[in-house]
């Protein structure tokens, strides 16, 4: 799909310690309000393959969207982040005024 692969052009842009919502990738992909597509693209991912950065879209509300149909992929996705440097509170939320991708 067309633009799945927009999708995953973008995301592999964002940098190493640092996050997108899935959001914000519909609106910078031209996919305005459509947030779930972006979430869609991404579930379709190999967790283990690294080479599309799913990991570092979350949420709107700086969080991971865990889901039992990821098959544990919620826990790896914040391991990850939190090996790049990504810092989360005590309730789980990541601070996106700090780590927020802001694509130039």
């Amino acid at each position: 799909m067309k633009s799945y692969q927009t999708i995953y052009a973008l995301v592999s842009q964002i940098p190493k310690g640092k996050v997108a919502t899935y959001g914000q990738i519909a609106d910078l992909c031209g996919l305005f309000g459509k947030a779930r597509l972006v979430g869609y693209a991404l579930f379709r991912l190999d967790p283990g393959e690294l080479e599309i950065p799913w990991h570092r879209v979350i949420n709107a509300k700086g969080e991971i969207s865990y889901s039992p149909r990821r098959q544990g992929a919620d826990h790896l996705q914040r391991q990850l982040l939190t090996a790049e440097g990504i810092r989360f509170d005590a309730q789980g939320k990541v601070n996106l005024t700090e780590y927020r991708w802001e694509f130039s």
